[in-house]
């Protein structure tokens, strides 16, 4: 009767620590939107709500350190439990950055003051959200699922979010050229179209941990990357 009140407890630990990171997940892609909105519409006042509300994210990391801590303390799991936790705390890691990634662009919307040439300039960073939140919506299902293949599918969909970064650079240094006005708003794009581009990465580190999670070894295949915007456009390697 004590082993499975014992079991039990600690199944319950771990759908805590499950539906924690799963509420993290939920605020980072509510923090990326919001910044690239904030971004679109010239709205200082969202940026800044959007950096206020970065601590729940860092919050919410801690309260998982410690459950996670304290869990493998009380239950010295072994095998896929240790797993789980492990890998909670990976991907908690990973939003917690994804969080300061979008704190950072909704930082330079508050920088920029409301001082934005024509709409058509973000049109690029745009799309390239939209590809990164697709990624991390499918990567947290992925994961409350515990879903291998669909995190396999994210895994290998980094290449895609890379072109589109060195597209967007490329686009950018166009409008600069074409008219210096557009220089100071397009570098601050390009830090933003960067910071988007980590995203993904992060989208992509949490694929990996899930298939850990799932599969118990991690991937032995070279992660796909595309040509960075780097190596685009100064012809090195990054």
């Amino acid at each position: 009767m004590n082993e499975q009140h014992t079991a039990k407890a600690f199944d319950v630990d771990l759908q805590e620590l499950s539906r924690m990171v799963a509420e993290m997940g939920g605020l980072a892609e509510k923090q990326v939107a919001d910044a690239v909105d904030a971004l679109a519409k010239r709205d200082t006042t969202m940026a800044q709500r959007v950096t206020a509300s970065d601590n729940a994210i860092d919050v919410l990391q801690h309260e998982i350190e410690e459950k996670s801590v304290l869990t493998i303390a009380r239950r010295q799991p072994m095998a896929v439990d240790l797993r789980e936790i492990v890998g909670a705390l990976r991907l908690a890691n990973d939003l917690e950055r994804v969080g300061d990634l979008a704190k950072n662009i909704a930082k330079r919307v508050i920088a920029l003051n409301a001082e934005f040439p024509p709409p058509k300039l973000i049109r690029g960073v745009e799309h390239m959200t939209d590809l990164v939140l697709g990624q991390l919506k499918a990567v947290l299902d992925a994961y409350a699922r515990r879903d291998d293949a669909k995190a396999m599918a994210v895994w290998r969909g980094d290449e895609e979010i890379d072109a589109v970064c060195t597209s967007v650079f490329r686009e950018l240094l166009t409008y600069m050229m074409e008219d210096p006005r557009n220089i100071t708003f397009c570098i601050h794009l390009m830090f933003c179209a960067k910071n988007i581009e980590r995203m993904g990465d992060h989208a992509t580190n949490i694929a990996e941990t899930v298939h850990y999670i799932v599969d118990g070894a991690p991937i032995t295949e070279r992660r796909p990357k595309g040509e960075t915007e780097i190596s685009a456009l100064t012809g090195t390697n990054a």
